[in-house]
């Protein structure tokens, strides 16, 4: 009895400390300084387990097509060189940054299993500058990017520039600058919206940022009103008739129903804009 009630005593006092050194505020948060490296470490292992943890069924296609590392690399230059940069050619000045610092990837793709590579690419990490592109790239576009990440511990910065412009001239011809967009719904089960999957797109289209969203943890900062209980309301901003239909137009352009108002136009794909829709609906 009395080891249980040690054990409860110092678990109160652990997190007692611990709140206290929260709200104490002395931990420096500013990305003008690193972590230190028991935190570093801490971060860095928890990262590397829960990737390893959840790519671990996902089967890895062939990968050593020349064209698919073409691509890979025409899609890497467009959107990961900025943060992680290339042989030969620096981050953009805010990615320097960062912290942690976006890592040089030539390492990455020789340690790396392409398992683990597709997982973080496709979901992003929390914490980090690393962004989710399940919303921006088709998974295929994400398996050449993984390509081309194991051909790039590899090629000189002279080899880079030369592929590079090769591998744009072969997009371009073949229909390449089509190659970031997600595909729209094509069939009427994808066209009813997935409510799951559409509060994950609300956190990826950073409404979170404008707009409290049951469900969805961000900033809470009310620039918007407020989405709650949207299934129930008869309007979308005051001005049109709340039904499925209305609601995904207005995702997509609702320049077009407020044309001086503050919503901006974030490009949403169709399909991206009815799984909204269908968690919208749920919030009653």
């Amino acid at each position: 009895m009395r080891l249980l009630v040690g054990l409860v005593i110092t678990t109160l006092v652990l997190l007692a400390g611990a709140a206290g050194f929260v709200y104490s505020g002395v931990y420096d948060v500013a990305a003008t300084d690193q972590h230190s490296a028991s935190v570093y470490w801490l971060l860095k292992t928890a990262m590397r387990r829960a990737v390893g943890h959840h790519a671990h069924d996902i089967q890895v296609p062939p990968l050593d097509d020349p064209a698919i590392v073409a691509r890979g690399r025409v899609l890497y230059a467009a959107q990961c060189s900025r943060c992680h940069g290339a042989p030969g050619v620096a981050p953009e000045p805010f990615a320097l940054g960062l912290r942690p610092a976006p890592a040089n990837l030539a390492n990455t793709g020789i340690e790396w299993q392409p398992a683990d590579l597709f997982w973080t690419i496709k979901f992003g990490l929390k914490m980090t500058g690393m962004p989710a592109w399940q919303f921006r790239l088709r998974d295929e576009a994400i398996w050449a990017i993984v390509s081309y990440l194991q051909r790039l511990p590899y090629e000189s910065p002279r080899a880079y520039g030369d592929e590079l412009r090769t591998s744009e001239r072969l997009a371009s011809t073949h229909g390449g600058t089509q190659i970031a967009h997600r595909s729209e719904a094509t069939n009427d089960a994808a066209a009813m919206g997935n409510a799951d999957r559409g509060r994950h797109a609300f956190q990826q289209y950073a409404c979170i940022v404008c707009h409290e969203i049951p469900g969805v943890v961000g900033a809470s900062v009310p620039v918007g009103p407020p989405l709650e209980h949207m299934g129930l309301r008869s309007f979308i901003a005051g001005v049109v008739e709340n039904t499925p239909q209305n609601l995904v137009r207005f995702l997509r352009v609702p320049e077009q129903f407020v044309p001086d108002g503050a919503m901006p136009n974030l490009g949403v794909p169709e399909q991206d804009a009815r799984d909204m829709a269908a968690y919208l609906e749920t919030l009653r």
